[in-house]
């Protein structure tokens, strides 16, 4: 009671002095201070151009040879495959103007961390922005997007599996991003890729055979194996192996990303060797339907590389890692991987 008599007894000799001037850049001072000491207390080397480029280099010329001089694709085709590639390498400078504006914007918000294995180092006591793996995953889905308009006639029978593999793509970049939020358990995370393929597994209309290893057809009996119905347990259990293998390496400076820049590289190369040397209608169009949502993937992946490679700058976070698995996943279901 004495507190509130003494705050009346002021109020009541403020009300006697009259209005007080409003001092505006006394109030924002401080606070104009606070974000600035917060802007320069957060370090962001530049990205490792130099290894981005080299790497994009390494494993795209590979796949440029075999599209354009080795294999006689069909003309359609490589104007496709162009037009694919002009806008992943668009996207591969979006990623790199924007991810240091998110870093930023994370590190206010308290998503940051430490590098554990520089402990002890100076480079080890400056604030790591994490869950950059947020901008890789929008900028690839806006790339799928908008390459529809662009290759898939309204009437597209791949359409509705197309737009089914962006869901579980974005379904996995929500669910990595609020792990990386909130801290969700192990025993969860185990079953969230699942969930994310829901939308794929109940568009999937294409082969349920697998084919079985030349080691271990004489043990099966086929080298074919009709799986049926269980073809979609396989497809359910595929994308809980392949986020997850992506996720348990996480820990070390451009691992995550280092090891998913060349598996997509040989998924690539993959798809054009099957494209060219297949006579099959199907195949080629299954495994161009592959290549459509594996080169962007690629791409913008090699500019989170430059950052996160040593020493890394950002950390990709779980939302990457999620992300990363389930479009390797899609892209092998989609493709008929088998």
């Amino acid at each position: 009671m004495a507190h509130r008599k003494k705050r009346g007894a002021k109020a009541k000799a403020a009300a006697a002095e009259g209005p007080r001037r409003p001092q505006p850049a006394a109030v924002a001072a401080p606070a104009e201070a606070a974000a600035a000491a917060e802007e320069e207390y957060l370090v962001l080397r530049p990205p490792n151009l130099r290894v981005a480029f080299a790497a994009m280099a390494l494993f795209l010329a590979p796949f440029s040879y075999l599209a354009f001089a080795h294999y006689p694709l069909d003309a359609d085709l490589r104007q496709s495959i162009l037009i694919c590639g002009a806008i992943s390498l668009g996207g591969f400078f979006v990623v790199l103007r924007l991810i240091p504006v998110t870093a930023r914007y994370l590190h206010r918000r308290s998503l940051f961390g430490k590098d554990i294995n520089k402990k002890g180092l100076p480079t080890g006591e400056i604030d790591v922005p994490e869950s950059l793996g947020i901008v890789v995953g929008i900028v690839y889905l806006v790339i799928a997007i908008l390459f529809q308009q662009f290759n898939f006639a309204a009437d597209s029978i791949w359409l509705v599996e197309y737009n089914a593999a962006l869901v579980s793509v974005c379904f996995m970049i929500l669910l990595g991003f609020i792990d990386d939020v909130l801290d969700i358990p192990w025993r969860v995370k185990l079953v969230l890729p699942g969930i994310a393929a829901l939308p794929l597994l109940m568009a999937y209309a294409g082969g349920t055979s697998i084919i079985i290893p030349k080691p271990l057809a004489s043990y099966v009996g086929v080298e074919v194996l009709e799986l049926g119905g269980l073809y979609k347990v396989f497809m359910f259990l595929l994308a809980i192996f392949c986020t997850n293998s992506i996720n348990i390496h996480a820990g070390l400076n451009g691992l995550e990303v280092g090891q998913t820049v060349v598996i997509s590289a040989a998924v690539l190369v993959h798809n054009i060797m099957r494209i060219g040397s297949s006579k099959d209608l199907e195949t080629q169009q299954a495994h161009a339907f592959s290549f459509y949502l594996v080169l962007p993937f690629l791409t913008t992946s090699l500019a989170l590389l430059g950052f996160n490679w040593y020493p890394s700058s950002v950390f990709v976070g779980d939302t990457y890692t999620y992300f990363a698995g389930m479009t390797l996943a899609v892209v092998g279901i989609l493709g008929h991987f088998r």
